[in-house]
């Protein structure tokens, strides 16, 4: 828990009335977090580092504070150089006033920004309703773009640290007394055990260069829109160690705040989009997901339980977020067992839809990883996939490792427990046996659906496409008439209809109650 340093906050509690003054800033408003106080005014923000002291974190000297400000500045500039400028004093005369960037004596430190419309931090815009498919993908690009431009840093520090966090959860939950305690003993012990046996991946993944100086602090509330462009910012600055994690830990809080806002599709679209633009082996890491996210989970409803609440509402909201973070850490921590589903059918029924839309429904969450052939062959030619390719591209040999690729990718990331959902026409009975072949083997759940619809109206659809990884048109669409589909063993589904009704019919055959 918080210590406070009296003669520190005594100070404090002089500069924080100065910045609140009616007389001198009217209009002023002020948030407080665990570790600072906000203050907004017109188009500039004013935050200043509390003076307190946690395990994690010590602003109980002016000097600290100071230090912590200014590597703020150096840390978050990078992310938002539109928001941060510069490190002020707060200085105090010889008559005693104070005075923003005075002449006089410094006795307290501020980070001066660009206040941003605070309405369009992605918490508020996650509370307000699914987020549109480009933006998730332009949040997922963001952060990427992040992982790629940080430097990469010793796994050590960080991997000997997680028990300790887990450790200082469970002591915070215990002291706070307000979960049930059965359901903390059983968080920290699970949490642990997967710890424990995740432990050599992480080391190798430290070896690959996958634990680097991340934001470390990625929740939605510092993740904000601006000329509409998600913008990063109040990256960690107080602890190397506390920001110098897997890529795939700094995506997971992402990950996990959309969930506990209720946008489990924006969850699973952000995980996607992120798989689709980073490096393959990040498939042979999804085993620590689960943990990842319910670390994440925890540490925020610990943060929430520290959190200074000035009026009783104020700590009753806290303590409501606080449960809902804990009660989903304790569902992350025991995920149910993979899945794999195929969807299959000619051009223009609609399978890439159904994929997309089926995949949050599939436990575990946050839902299964999409494999469309159209997107492997761009890649496996190294072209955008948007990009058509020439009918050579398409030869049969060329399909038949397309396919290939498509099973053994599938069979990574089951064997890490996490689910699939894999598109592609799968026209030919072998396809088709390879695939539920590999389910069987690995001994997972398996779920084939071929869509049919009249010819008509695939190539209707085709034709209506905005640019896709798909190359199809209704020419196409119309030779595949010929094709000798064979024997179908999958269940067969009318995808005549809208994408809703689709997968209305589809949900009750792939899916069980999502208790993880």
């Amino acid at each position: 828990m918080a210590t406070s340093i009296p003669a520190e906050t005594d100070m404090q509690a002089r500069v924080f009335a100065f910045l609140t003054d009616p007389a001198k800033h009217p209009d002023v408003q002020r948030i407080d977090t665990h570790g600072a106080s906000v203050f907004l005014e017109g188009d500039r923000a004013l935050k200043i580092k509390r003076a307190v002291r946690f395990p994690f974190l010590d602003y109980s000297t002016l000097e600290k504070r100071k230090a912590a400000c200014d590597e703020e500045i150096k840390i978050n500039r990078p992310f938002a150089p539109q928001i941060y400028h510069r490190v002020v004093p707060i200085t105090q005369g010889g008559d005693g006033s104070l005075e923003i960037d005075g002449s006089g004596t410094p006795v307290e430190f501020a980070i001066e920004m660009t206040r941003f419309d605070e309405r369009r931090t992605f918490d508020h815009l996650a509370e307000a309703g699914p987020l549109d498919l480009a933006l998730i993908d332009a949040v997922a690009e963001a952060i990427a773009a992040s992982h790629r431009s940080a430097p990469p840093a010793p796994a050590e520090p960080w991997i000997h640290s997680i028990p300790g966090i887990i450790e200082g959860n469970t002591a915070a939950f215990r002291e706070a007394a307000c979960f049930p305690a059965r359901d903390v003993d059983d968080l920290g012990q699970a949490s642990l055990s997967a710890f424990l046996r995740l432990r050599a991946l992480l080391e190798q993944r430290g070896r690959q260069g996958y634990v680097r100086r991340c934001h470390g602090d990625l929740h939605l509330a510092n993740i904000v829109l601006i000329e509409e462009r998600p913008v990063l910012f109040d990256a960690i600055e107080f602890d190397p160690v506390i920001a110098s994690v897997d890529v795939l830990y700094d995506l997971a809080f992402t990950i996990m705040d959309f969930l506990r806002y209720e946008r489990p599709g924006d969850a699973n679209a952000l995980l996607n989009r992120y798989l689709g633009i980073t490096p393959v082996d990040n498939l042979d890491a999804l085993a620590a997901l689960p943990l990842f996210m319910s670390l994440r989970s925890a540490i925020r409803a610990h943060v929430l339980l520290v959190r200074p609440g000035r009026n009783p509402r104020d700590k009753a909201d806290v303590m409501r977020s606080a449960r809902v973070y804990f009660e989903l850490a304790q569902r992350m921590i025991h995920p149910s067992a993979p899945t794999l589903v195929a969807v299959g059918g000619l051009s223009g029924t609609g399978k890439s839809v159904l994929a997309r839309a089926l995949a949050p429904a599939v436990a575990p969450r946050p839902g299964a990883v999409v494999l469309r052939t159209d997107v492997l062959r761009k890649q496996h030619f190294q072209i955008k996939e948007t990009d058509r390719l020439p009918e050579s591209a398409y030869r049969p040999e060329v399909t038949e490792k397309i396919y290939e690729t498509l099973v053994q990718r599938a069979s990574r990331i089951l064997v890490q427990g996490h689910s699939v959902v894999v598109d592609a026409v799968f026209a030919h009975v072998a396809e088709r046996n390879a695939i539920s072949e590999m389910a069987r083997r690995l001994n997972v759940r398996f779920f084939g659906l071929f869509l049919v619809t009249d010819l008509a109206t695939r190539q209707r659809r085709v034709g209506h496409r905005k640019p896709d990884a798909s190359d199809a048109t209704p020419e196409i669409a119309g030779l595949q008439e010929k094709y000798d589909i064979g024997a179908i063993d999958w269940a067969t589904v009318d995808a005549s209809g809208t994408p809703e009704q689709t997968l209305e019919r589809c949900l009750p055959r792939v899916t069980q109650p999502l208790s993880s």
